[in-house]
């Protein structure tokens, strides 16, 4: 697959826009890479860590990373297509957000243990096409991820890791943060979803997910040519990974990584189609860059925050402990992911992602 600019791309049809995409891959994977290393780091020099610890990376990133970095859906694709952003276009993603979102919302209230197992598939499709987009877009050669098979194995793998891995390696913890999610609405809603803890399915679970991982590191690797980079690349960070959600706690697991890797990578995909910010990124300005994100992402950030509240108010169980309190953000965080996944959806269709060859 080659890199040839379009006017798909937006910004990156610029001449500084290999400047400013390399830069922003290597912010991405030294984010990554901290990602994974701060993880296990904590891991391997605290024996124990309290559980109201663990939701720290979480809460603390709530209005840095966690809201913001979807709260410029309504600037995305008019800049990918070198379109102005018009009152048109930001209705529209409104009244996307308030359909889909309040709908989903709908579902949490009459039946949250499938709105829970919804969540879990639909935060595994997104995550993974997240990770997708920055192979493509941060490593790629020209060969890299080339099939569409690849790309959806790939999209599988890196979406599964932060899903299914932990519900190998800690279910009782995996069922702790879905019983608190359910609580919310109906405590004993959450006995629905036991058989998935079972040994039995976790083995089948860990014992498919794994072959997904090696086929997909393999197909890639017969996909290089030449060019070894990008699949060690790809090895190094779903390994990593792999280690990561094998060995830290769930809850911090996904707080980190959430913030730090794929809030980031997003982030940065959506610097990549502003024009002031690729010539601030090619300059090697990152501040400049984030700033004007930053700027961008503030209106809909306090947006988001009134729907946290407006839930918080709405739900049957009043949250009183940090567990509550996080389990109701998270529920926030799947109202408004579902309208997102849509929104980069249409972004991957713009920037040619599944595209041919």
């Amino acid at each position: 697959m080659t890199a040839t600019p379009s006017r798909s791309e937006g910004s990156l049809g610029r001449s500084d826009a290999s400047g400013a995409r390399r830069r922003a891959g290597r912010l991405s994977l030294g984010f990554g890479a901290a990602t994974i290393l701060a993880g296990l780091a904590l891991v391997a020099a605290v024996d124990s860590l309290p559980l109201v610890y663990q939701y720290l990376p979480l809460v603390a990133t709530v209005v840095v990373f966690g809201l913001p970095h979807g709260a410029v859906d309504h600037l995305v694709l008019p800049r990918a297509r070198n379109d102005p952003v018009t009152s048109r276009s930001m209705v529209a993603v409104g009244v996307l957000y308030l359909v889909v979102g309040t709908s989903y919302a709908a579902v949490w209230f009459l039946a949250p243990a499938f709105a829970f197992a919804l969540f879990i598939l639909v935060t595994l499709f997104h995550w993974g096409q997240g990770d997708v987009y920055a192979l493509f877009a941060f490593t790629r050669d020209g060969t890299y991820l080339e099939s569409r098979t690849a790309r959806a194995l790939a999209l599988v793998v890196r979406g599964g890791l932060p899903m299914l891995v932990p519900l190998v390696a800690f279910p009782e913890q995996y069922a702790f943060v879905a019983g608190t999610l359910i609580g919310l609405f109906d405590p004993a809603a959450a006995a629905a979803l036991e058989p998935i803890f079972e040994p039995a399915v976790r083995a089948t679970v860990g014992l498919g997910f794994g072959a997904l991982v090696v086929a997909s590191l393999a197909l890639g690797y017969r996909r290089t040519g030449n060019a070894l980079e990008p699949w060690l690349i790809d090895v190094a960070e779903t390994l990593g990974l792999v280690a990561f959600f094998a060995l830290v706690p769930p809850i911090l697991a996904i707080g980190l990584y959430f913030a730090l890797w794929h809030s980031v990578r997003h982030v940065l995909r959506t610097l990549l189609v502003d024009d002031p910010a690729v010539e601030a990124l090619a300059d090697g300005n990152d501040l400049a860059a984030l700033g004007r994100f930053a700027r961008d992402a503030a209106p809909l950030t306090v947006a988001a925050l009134a729907v946290l509240g407006g839930l918080g108010l709405l739900v049957p169980r009043t949250p009183a402990t940090v567990p509550d309190v996080a389990a109701l953000y998270l529920v926030c965080i799947a109202v408004l992911t579902l309208p997102h996944v849509v929104v980069v959806s249409l972004l991957d269709l713009e920037q040619r992602v599944w595209g041919p060859p």
